[in-house]
């Protein structure tokens, strides 16, 4: 069925609002200096900017000042984090000795990531690091006794893990029995009996650990490491440049992973996206083509997170991880290319599988009455590709809006992954059955795990009674937060380029949604590629309170568009002036033109389905919640609207109801706040 989405508008303080806006008009590196903050509509922007800002809990100048603008200098100092110095201390030793070091790390885009900094990261100071990956079909997930087995027998005597560990407690008994050296660097939650024993654990979420952040990703923890032992080994300037540089791959991996872009991770997103404009790496320069992803301005967290991410995890789930790693080594521009064009046939193969898991599960869930009305959704098949189950999970939450679980069967043995809504903590859930597994791990919103096939009735039982225990219905209705009500008319270039000083975007600081009541379709809409919908829209009443009447835009409306549609909007202090020059022009047509009225593209991604069942018309009035763009197309490019959803309205319809939020944004999740790749 379609979940009709309840808007959630939340209160505003409006003396903390004041007061952190004039501490904002004080901050003269955002916005161009104090000229730039002249102007009763440039105070408007500020203050939604105060109001955004405080959403997110940032209520303070200087923290303001932080999320906005961060830099290396906002990182924490690596050896807070327990177990760090040991490591870091042990790593030396083997590079002072030549001993050789072996990296132990995960299959999927994190993972790989952390593999390829912290073997840069060693081999930069002096050192030789060969590394492990392991096959997700033939060994699956975390550390294993016999690579630590043969390892041993190769005369390996340090290994390091990374993006997994936490909870390989016989592994490390056998890496200790085998006169091994490991050290265990993870970001993922200790399981109940601790931490296992080894000569360093690296995560922030253990007991005891007093890092001030503690929602890294593994590819943070690696990138912890690798600062530490640069500092011991590396000059301060050499230390610098390799910061700058391993920030683009820490980012991948930090957006990849949809940890939030709060604290250090912001730290890691905003530079590191800035500098893969600047990519040298031929791996990385084929990769980003390879995703025609344009380096004529950063690339943002969606591309990363649809583009790239994708391909690089396409390599775990379908082939073998090491392709990843050769990527981002190889020095030949033809074998890089070679290898990114592996990478994008192995995502093509990987939606076309996605795609036939997803018929199956539809078929399942839509053929069992007692399927739909779950709380839990468990569904197993035959032969459904290992790989490819995690991402079919999220589709199955993102469409029925309730946690799900995806199991893959080979014969007697079952491979599970599941996701999670907000309210349910998905790990918690999976530990209550814990006997019914073979092994199992996760977080709040993400689990994975191997049992006998014979168990799988009875873990669709036991979850959908331990969910049923802790859910409600209404925990199943999508919400959508809306940050503000704006009149379209209310939306310019100015506006647009404040929004701008909050990206990257992402979990913990999703893209600022609004709302517009009434607004009126000057066209009819237009279907594309069978699946999106394009809308013409303007406000729905005029200025002097005439009526509406569907028509083409007038010569005045589309000179404010043009006005209005600016070259992509950067913060700095020449476009800002540009960007006054033309509201005060299109503040000039308003007062000769009572009339006018700016008109807005507004796509709809996958929307179609919607105007097959409810139809609109040229004229029709909608309330719709919306985030704001650019179109950088150099023709007809300018700010465009992307719709989140939309609602129709009688002529005289009443204001549609938008409750009030009972907790920070901060806390809430992100409705289709991306579609995975």
């Amino acid at each position: 069925r379609e979940l009709a989405v309840r808007w959630e508008l939340a209160a505003e303080d409006p003396v903390r609002v004041q007061s952190l806006a004039a501490a904002l008009r004080d901050l003269p590196d955002l916005f161009g200096g104090p000229q730039a903050m002249r102007g009763t509509r440039r105070g408007s922007h500020i203050h939604m900017l105060a109001r955004l800002l405080i959403r997110r809990g940032i209520t303070e100048a200087d923290s303001a000042a932080r999320f906005l603008v961060p830099s290396l200098a906002h990182l924490h100092a690596p050896e807070q984090m327990t177990g760090l110095r040991a490591a870091v201390d042990r790593l030396d030793a083997a590079i002072e000795h030549k001993e050789p070091i072996l990296i132990y790390g995960d299959y999927d885009v994190d993972g790989t990531m952390a593999v390829i900094i912290l073997k840069t990261a060693i081999e930069l100071c002096g050192g030789a690091a060969d590394f492990h990956v392991p096959h997700r079909i033939r060994e699956g997930y975390d550390l294993r006794d016999d690579v630590i087995e043969r390892a041993a027998a190769a005369g390996i005597r340090l290994i390091i893990s990374v993006d997994m560990g936490i909870r390989a407690f016989a592994p490390a008994e056998t890496a200790q029995r085998l006169g091994v050296d490991l050290i265990i660097t993870d970001h993922h939650l200790p399981g109940p009996h601790g931490v296992p024993k080894a000569l360093a654990v690296v995560n922030p979420n253990q007991a005891g650990c007093e890092y001030p952040y503690k929602q890294l990703c593994g590819a943070g923890v690696a990138f912890k490491v690798a600062q530490g032992l640069m500092q011991r080994r590396l000059d301060a300037k050499d230390q610098t440049r390799m910061l700058r540089s391993f920030m683009k791959v820490v980012a991948i991996a930090t957006i990849a992973d949809a940890v939030p872009l709060t604290g250090e991770n912001r730290v890691f997103a905003k530079l590191g996206l800035d500098e893969l404009r600047r990519a040298v790496n031929p791996g990385l320069k084929a990769l980003l083509e390879v995703a025609q992803i344009s380096l004529k301005r950063p690339p943002n967290s969606t591309e990363v997170a649809f583009r790239i991410a994708p391909r690089i995890n396409a390599a775990g789930r379908m082939d073998v991880a090491r392709d990843v790693i050769e990527l981002f080594s190889v020095k030949d521009p033809a074998r890089a290319r070679e290898l990114a064009a592996k990478l994008d046939r192995l995502n093509a193969d990987r939606q076309e599988e996605e795609r036939r898991i997803l018929r199956a599960v539809e078929e399942r869930i839509s053929g069992d009455p007692a399927l739909c009305e779950a709380y839990c959704i468990v569904v197993d098949g035959e032969g459904w590709h290992r790989g490819v189950i995690g991402i079919a999970a999220t589709r199955v939450v993102e469409r029925y809006h309730r946690p799900a679980i995806v199991i893959a069967r080979e014969g007697e043995e079952a491979f599970g992954s599941g996701r999670s809504i907000r309210p349910f903590h998905l790990l918690e859930a999976v530990e209550s059955s814990h006997d019914l597994f073979t092994r199992y791990g996760g977080h709040s919103h993400a689990c994975g795990f191997a049992m006998p096939s014979a168990n799988v009735p009875q873990l669709r039982a036991e979850l959908d009674a331990f969910a049923r225990a802790r859910l409600t219905p209404a925990d199943f209705d999508p919400v959508l937060d809306v940050e503000a009500e704006l009149d379209l008319d209310e939306i310019t270039p100015a506006l647009f380029q404040v929004l701008h000083l909050l990206e990257p975007y992402g979990a913990g600081n999703h893209e600022p949604a609004f709302s517009a009541r009434g607004v009126r379709l000057t066209a009819p809409p237009k279907i594309l590629k069978d699946k999106h919908i394009k809308l013409k829209l303007k406000a729905g009443d005029d200025i002097s309170g005439h009526q509406f009447s569907p028509q083409e835009p007038s010569k005045e409306e589309l000179s404010a568009a043009a006005i209005l549609a600016s070259p992509r909007c950067h913060p700095d202090g020449a476009v800002i002036r540009r960007t006054e020059k033309a509201e005060a022009s299109v503040g000039q047509l308003r007062t000769e033109n009572r009339k006018l009225r700016t008109v807005f593209d507004a796509l709809g991604w996958h929307m179609a389905e919607r105007l097959q069942q409810s139809p609109l018309l040229a004229g029709d009035a909608i309330d719709i919640a919306f985030t704001i763009g650019h179109n950088d197309h150099p023709d007809f490019g300018g700010l465009e609207l992307s719709l989140r959803d939309l609602k129709s309205v009688s002529l005289k319809s009443e204001k549609p109801t938008i409750l009030e939020a009972k907790e920070p944004l901060s806390t809430r999740s992100d409705l289709t706040n991306g579609r995975q790749g």
